[in-house]
């Protein structure tokens, strides 16, 4: 088997991951939460809203919107199915990132079997595949 096939071997492993399909799972959750959808395009509007504002320089009604910016955020962050959107995404993400830091520790000549992917943060964003 060529590197390439491996890597579509890989890219069914993930597909059956229990953290990808929970984030798919909670993605659909999402897209079908009516009350969220609308929050989420109220808030696109407000940006965009925000955006005029500020090539208008208007400054109290960038105030105005950055205060309904801010309610409309806050509501959508709370929503109980963002959140579990937002934790499913984080645990993929970290997934993606520590197989994407494994492959670099590979290709950087340490052994595939014994190498081992750092844990915690050393301070330092050089050498760092991403936050977890």
């Amino acid at each position: 088997m060529d590197v390439m096939q491996m890597t579509r071997e890989l890219g069914k492993a993930i597909q059956n991951d229990d953290r990808y399909i929970a984030y798919n799972l909670a993605k659909q959750v999402n897209n079908e939460d009516k009350e969220l959808q609308a929050d989420i395009e109220k808030f696109t509007e407000l940006k965009k809203e925000l955006d005029l504002a500020m090539i208008e320089e208007n400054s109290e009604k960038m105030n105005i919107i950055d205060s309904e910016i801010k309610i409309i955020y806050k509501k959508i962050m709370d929503n109980e199915h963002m959140t579990a959107f937002s934790n499913a995404q984080n645990a993929l993400e970290t997934l993606i990132s520590n197989i994407n830091q494994l492959i670099s520790m590979c290709a950087n000549g340490a052994d595939p079997d014994t190498c081992e992917i750092p844990t915690g943060c050393s301070g330092s964003c050089a050498t760092c595949g991403g936050c977890a």
